[in-house]
């Protein structure tokens, strides 16, 4: 699996490798085998107690289906990610942009595991395979992820890396703040990019960001205005650390 690196608008490089199906199948093995062993010792208990068979059928409800229902979601909410055989397998459950999933995300991922589990056989194990960081149907739905955990890092981008923003920087457009980091994303791809149609992209992207900042650049080289834009963008975001 490839790994995912992504700099956060706060430039916090986060490097992430999805885990294998593999991987995942031996965790989901795992806790449905720690899952077998509640039952039974909780069952057993429950079998040796003296009260009434009404009452029984509450506390099985309360301590047997509920907890067990609820298993995937309760540890991966309270376990940051993790439910006791993914935290075996060193593997845990983030956004897809590194971020801790809150808990609309987990119960998402949740909800679907059923029709996930259906389709496993087909369509769903073909989803896994097909898709980039080999997502479920939930796990797209929710906007997550299961990464393997050693190879999980948030890393802070040293400040060396931007040594052109000196105290006495000064930004050339004080609209840059206003961009999105995902519009930000979009430029670094766009100038990094090596294709054929490079000049061409780069132009029309640089008359839609002066539409969309109502910019007039300073001069007509339009790679120039972007990477101006990036390091502008830059200094505002480094003033907020």
């Amino acid at each position: 699996m490839a790994d995912t690196t992504i700099i956060t608008g706060q430039f916090v490089r986060i490097s992430q490798t999805p885990a294998s199906i593999g991987e995942r199948l031996i965790a989901l093995v795992i806790d449905f085998i720690l899952i077998g062993f509640y039952v039974y010792a909780t069952a057993t208990l429950l079998s040796t107690l003296r009260i009434s068979s009404d009452f029984i059928m509450i506390l099985i409800m309360i301590v047997v289906y509920l907890p067990v229902l609820g298993y995937s979601f309760l540890c991966e909410m309270f376990n940051h990610g993790r439910s006791f055989g993914k935290n075996l397998m060193n593997i845990r459950v983030v956004k897809a942009d590194g971020s801790t999933p809150g808990i609309s995300s987990y119960l998402l991922r949740w909800l679907l595991f059923p029709i996930d589990s259906l389709l496993t056989g087909g369509f769903g194990l073909l989803v896994v395979l097909l898709t980039k960081n080999s997502q479920r149907m939930g796990d797209l739905a929710a906007g997550t992820m299961v990464i393997k955990e050693q190879n999980y890092r948030k890393i802070h981008v040293s400040l060396d890396e931007f040594d052109y923003l000196t105290k006495d920087y000064r930004p050339t457009y004080p609209q840059a703040a206003d961009l999105s980091l995902e519009q930000i994303n979009v430029i670094t791809r766009t100038l990094q990019d090596g294709k054929k149609d490079r000049v061409h992209r780069i132009a029309q992207l640089a008359k839609k960001v002066q539409e969309l900042l109502t910019i007039t650049p300073r001069d007509g080289n339009q790679e120039q205005f972007l990477q101006t834009v990036l390091r502008d963008y830059q200094y505002y975001a480094l003033e907020e650390i």
